[in-house]
């Protein structure tokens, strides 16, 4: 009986999927959210999780212009073929394309003088972006249409009647990066092959390009630069290359591979993506694709803007990791070999230090088929540099952010029971990347605390590390390694060096033993936040998701611990201009605008106030999120970190300690959500009075039947079934109160 029901469950949901297909999931996206601002996102067309973004490029001002675009902008200087989302730092932005008309330019104009190179203005009245594509009319009368498969980005050009019609292909500007080796050379008379190496935030980038064109490039130069070079090809720091048409009118297709191996395999890359020269059949198998990815999850709700902020934030968590690898599977390594028919999907950009607190355990339930081959990638990387990935960006490893936190990533996978890797190897890699001497690891696995006067970021390093050893140690049990899962729980435990029971804080500490004298809890800017990471010491106090028990000790019980947490949404402090732009989205000192503050409104529950986090959940969602480009975000998205916390919470629960398998309930914003999580399998939030005002939970099922415990296991998630939520506009302050209900560090 229990298997027709699932049957006949799954058949309702592929009648539900198709009609919210009819619907086109992609119509409710808007790629430009968070585009202003500071959420730094990528504006573009891809595919999910493709080596490919390609979309416009700004002339890069600063911080803002991250991902080589900002809303607030009015000059296109080219369309380049590969960005990073919402991150913190610039880079990529390579292999920049720019259709213009009338006399040659080579120079893309200047910050102070943005139109006097090719650049163009544009208005956003001209403009239109959804998943999959782009396109924009530029003031210079050029109609550019973009879409893209995995590897290989299309580009149409309309000119105007009887144009001096110019491709420019630069290769020595990008977004905050120094070109150190280019090349291009036309090879025959419809294709261009060439490579750009870089150096950035990613230290030795390579990237490979074959270039074919829908029409005989007849008229080709090669400049160094601004200097014209004799031949069809040409090597330097500066390369350009130019194509130009004389009285020409209509399209020009460009199709543009990409390779981290070789010019030859872009261009088969082409071959295998993108055969043919159709752009709308290319562009409406990009929509399938997102339009299938985004049908994951179902919402119902009468308000279309909620709807809206959804899908582009589900859209947002689709765009990273990218994959690294060839069609042929061929990627290079970290070590700078080529590795030949790799039997997984290779990825790269890896954000670890964002992504693990919630789209990396959204992966582990939507994402399922990719989750082996992440950690596979995880693992050639280990065996490449003998460390985990720290921040991993286009085959290179960054170092950026402090802490290990693949370690809890790969932990996560191991005990949610993905095993489609090595895992002797993979709590190898853990082992031995949790016990090098960089970092301030030296000291963590010698049970010292990290000392402030030879480490920065020492606290936020500390209690990075303490989540790893604690997922470590659930990994280790689970694997029956019982002396490695002694030596992680007690490890898990050196956060607690860091508590000054005088201040009430976590606070560095030197190497003599003296706590740091720059202490104001409420700064964000040095030195008093050199203990820290992108925070202050209000907001790292709570950034031990892995023993919140022992945190509600430390502060002295349930009352006091849930009195602390009142107050750092009640704090005000004068506004600090040198504190860094990320500490942004404030309630009080609370700052949503940066992960390490994602999961400390779901604490309360563990001191028995579930509908407090109730009551932070609806007014961050409420408040932070937008549909517009100026405050869709409160802060970078972060290769959709910040996107995936409003999914989880909308949803009505959010993975405090990810490694632990518990998601803590906060308020479901939505009547109806609908999840696949596996083969045949649906799991079903519903919720009942529902509406702005009915925030706090009275009473929770699951399948039917009464369920107090304030947190949902994601064993119980991927079973699928219903959990049906019923809401009201008081709290109830029994909920969740007894011990027995609320949310635990183990289990």
């Amino acid at each position: 009986m229990k298997n027709k029901l699932t049957t006949i469950c799954f058949f309702l949901f592929v009648i539900s999927s198709a009609n919210i297909k009819a619907q086109e999931l992609t119509s409710f996206v808007d790629p430009t959210i968070g585009s202003g601002g500071h959420g730094h996102v990528f504006v573009g067309a891809s595919v999910p999780f493709g080596a490919v973004q390609v979309g416009p490029n700004n002339i890069f001002k600063g911080w803002d212009w991250c991902s080589g675009y900002h809303y607030s902008d009015s000059v296109i200087i080219g369309f380049s073929q590969i960005h990073l989302s919402g991150t913190g730092i610039g880079d990529l932005g390579d292999v920049l394309i720019m259709p213009y008309t009338g006399t040659v330019k080579t120079s893309e104009g200047t910050p102070e003088n943005p139109l006097s190179g090719y650049g163009s203005r544009f208005s956003h009245a001209n403009e239109k972006v959804k998943p999959g594509f782009y396109t924009v009319k530029l003031d210079n009368g050029v109609d550019v249409k973009l879409t893209a498969s995995d590897r290989v980005a299309y580009h149409r050009y309309h000119f105007p009647t009887n144009s001096n019609a110019h491709i420019i292909i630069n290769l020595k500007t990008a977004i905050s990066d120094s070109a150190t080796n280019t090349y291009i050379e036309l090879v025959d008379p419809t294709t261009i092959k060439g490579y750009r190496y870089s150096q950035g935030w990613a230290n030795d980038q390579r990237l490979y390009f074959a270039i074919k064109f829908s029409k005989p490039v007849v008229d080709f130069k090669v400049y160094d630069d601004n200097t014209l070079l004799n031949g069809k090809n040409g090597k330097s720091n500066n390369i350009k290359g130019l194509v130009s048409f004389k009285n020409f009118s209509g399209d020009i297709d460009l199709k543009v591979g990409i390779s981290p191996v070789s010019s030859d395999n872009a261009l088969s890359n082409i071959n295998v993506e993108i055969p043919g020269w159709n752009f709308d059949e290319v562009a409406k198998k990009a929509d399938k694709r997102w339009n299938g990815e985004l049908s994951k999850i179902q919402i119902q709700t009468k308000n279309a803007v909620d709807k809206k902020i959804f899908y582009t934030a589900l859209y947002h968590t689709m765009i990273d990791p990218a994959l690294y690898n060839d069609a042929n599977g061929d990627y290079l390594g970290t070590d700078k070999k080529i590795y030949h028919h790799a039997p997984f999907n290779n990825y790269s950009v890896f954000s670890l230090w964002d992504t693990y607190r919630a789209l990396n355990p959204l992966c582990t339930i939507i994402q399922q088929e990719k989750v082996n081959d992440f950690m596979q990638s995880f693992l050639a990387i280990y065996k490449q540099q003998k460390k985990l990935p720290i921040w991993h960006l286009m085959g290179c490893e960054t170092n950026t952010m402090p802490g290990l936190s693949s370690v809890q990533v790969l932990a996560e996978a191991y005990i949610k029971g993905f095993k489609g890797y090595d895992t002797s190897l993979a709590f190898e890699a853990i082992k031995n990347s949790m016990n090098l001497n960089e970092r301030g690891l030296k000291y963590d696995k010698q049970f010292l605390n990290i000392p402030n006067d030879s480490t920065g970021e020492s606290v936020a390093s500390a209690l990075e590390y303490a989540v790893s050893s604690a997922s470590a140690a659930l990994m280790a049990k689970k694997a029956g390694r019982m002396d490695d899962y002694e030596y992680f729980n007690k490890r898990f435990h050196n956060y607690q060096l860091y508590f000054d029971p005088s201040v009430g804080f976590m606070r560095g500490k030197s190497a003599s033993g003296k706590w740091n004298p720059n202490f104001i809890p409420t700064k964000s800017s040095s030195p008093y936040s050199d203990d820290y990471s992108e925070g202050n010491a209000w907001q790292y106090l709570w950034l031990v998701p892995e023993d919140v028990e022992g945190l509600i000790k430390l502060l002295g019980g349930d009352d006091k611990f849930n009195t602390k947490l009142d107050s750092l949404f009640i704090i005000k402090s004068e506004p600090d201009p040198n504190a860094p732009p990320d500490i942004a989205g404030l309630i009080g000192q609370y700052a949503h605008g940066d992960e390490p503050s994602h999961a400390t409104i779901y604490l309360y529950p563990y001191a028995g106030q579930q509908w407090k986090t109730a009551e932070k959940a609806r007014e961050i969602m409420k408040d932070l999120y937008k549909d517009n480009t100026e405050e869709g975000m409160s802060g970078n998205d972060d290769c959709g970190q910040m996107s995936a916390w409003y999914i989880f919470s909308s949803l009505g629960f959010y993975p405090v300690f990810p490694a632990n398998g518990a998601y803590v309930f906060g308020s479901p914003l939505f009547d109806k959500a609908t999840v696949k999580v596996g083969t045949n399998k649906i799991f079903t939030v519903e919720v009942e009075n529902n509406s702005p005002d009915n925030i706090y939970i009275q009473r929770v099922e699951l399948n039917g039947k009464p369920y107090t415990k304030t947190y949902i296991m994601h064993s119980d998630i991927m079973k699928g079934g219903t959990l049906k939520f019923l809401m009201g506009n008081k709290p109830d302050m029994s909920y969740g109160k007894e011990v027995a209900d609320r949310p635990k560090s183990v289990y």
